[in-house]
């Protein structure tokens, strides 16, 4: 199947109507995701990416049906991760001279994965593909998200081939961002920026800076993953830089896990104590070990400021709360405050432990935390209640 995006501009990806789980495990596709390819053609005749390696020979036969494989001129290697990449040795088998043109980190990505000499052709930023009437402008995107990444513009349509930015997971025979639920689109897009390019926010805005700096038309953006921005396609660019700045919502989130309850009693009453302070802020509260950690994740990065809770246990913290601290670590989130609660029985170090954490991924702890022995009773509901409005108290002072 082929659907066409501009004349002789045609997306021939894949669409994954199964995928639950990407990366792995470490990421959460519950609307399934798509692997966008993209064949242009002209007096030469352009493949850009292919699809995940499950479906290498599905894409290759439904390839054949759309073209010749011995008329695809030039193979373009936006990045070189499996999902974008996996079908390429199945179509290099049938054309293995063809030229294949990527970064020059992009060479040592794709023979890392599959040990093949194949007939690179390595491109820098302002390098251009002649196509015929139209040609490819390549931009080299350095750790968006992998040091092999890059995008290309084609002339005449002014269509931008972004690679991984400004993409979503989402399975759907709608290809263009204006026949989809907006809602859906919106929240897919603002889960996979949280979770996978946060750390990289500085380059996102050099990036589109210098991108828009050149003052070219733009009809649309195509993207790896999910729909393309066809319909004021600026407008994903604009959610980034906005994204990219240190965002945040009027939000506060309280992340917690509990044993006996108690963590999780005090975690309600700090909700009470901030709600009381502030009636307007939005207030989320989830046991991560029983939620979507990418969930969590775009919740913190939504937040002005978190809450964690753990009981103490072995003189550490429990298992699911640390995955989320070092989560949040690696995501290196900016100007976001924070505070540390939790439960103990004997020890007590968990709160401790947490608060250390935080600093140590960036976040301003602003109070040394609340800690409760055993279950809590009345008298420690109520300090709870007060904790969590001095702490709204303490964080709505610093809004900006």
């Amino acid at each position: 199947m082929n659907i066409s995006i501009a004349t002789d501009v045609y997306w021939v990806g894949k669409i994954d109507w199964e995928l639950k789980k990407f990366h792995g495990e470490e990421y959460s596709t519950r609307r399934g995701s798509s692997y966008n390819s993209y064949l242009i053609r002209d007096e030469k005749t352009a493949l850009i990416d292919t699809v995940w390696m499950p479906f290498a020979k599905e894409f290759v036969e439904n390839l054949k049906k759309e073209i010749d494989l011995n008329e695809i001129d030039f193979v373009i290697a936006n990045h070189a991760e499996i999902d974008h990449s996996g079908a390429l040795p199945e179509l290099m088998r049938h054309i293995p001279d063809k030229p294949v043109y990527c970064t020059a980190n992009g060479v040592k990505s794709l023979t890392g994965h599959y040990h093949q000499d194949w007939n690179f052709k390595v491109v820098k930023t302002g390098d251009r593909l002649s196509l015929g009437k139209r040609e490819l402008i390549f931009i080299e995107a350095p750790m968006l998200h992998w040091p092999d990444s890059m995008m290309e513009y084609l002339t005449g349509d002014a269509i931008l081939f972004s690679n991984d930015a400004f993409g979503q997971h989402i399975a759907t025979e709608h290809l263009f961002n204006d026949l989809v639920v907006q809602s859906e689109l919106f929240e897919e897009a603002i889960k996979y920026y949280a979770n996978i390019l946060t750390p990289f926010s500085p380059l996102v805005t050099k990036k589109i800076n210098e991108v828009v700096g050149l003052k070219v038309p733009l009809s649309a953006i195509c993207p790896s993953h999910g729909v393309v921005w066809r319909d004021n396609p600026l407008q994903i660019v604009e959610k980034y830089l906005q994204w990219a700045a240190d965002y945040q919502e009027d939000q506060i989130t309280i992340l917690y896990d509990t044993m006996w309850d108690g963590t999780r009693k005090l975690a309600e009453m700090i909700a009470k104590g901030i709600k009381d302070n502030d009636p307007d802020v939005t207030v989320k509260l989830a046991n991560v070990a029983r939620s979507d950690k990418n969930d969590v994740i775009t919740d913190v990065f939504k937040s002005r400021a978190v809450l964690l809770g753990s009981p103490t246990i072995n003189k550490g913290i429990l298992s699911s709360l640390a995955l989320i601290l070092d989560m949040m670590a690696g995501l290196r989130f900016r100007n976001k405050k924070a505070a540390a609660f939790g439960c103990y029985g004997w020890s007590g170090e968990g709160v401790k432990i947490i608060g250390e954490h935080l600093k140590a991924a960036g976040f301003d702890v602003v109070t040394e935390g609340l800690k409760s022995l055993w279950e809590p009773a009345d008298t420690e509901l109520s300090q709870a209640f007060a904790f969590g409005k001095e702490f709204s108290q303490v964080v709505g002072r610093h809004r900006e």
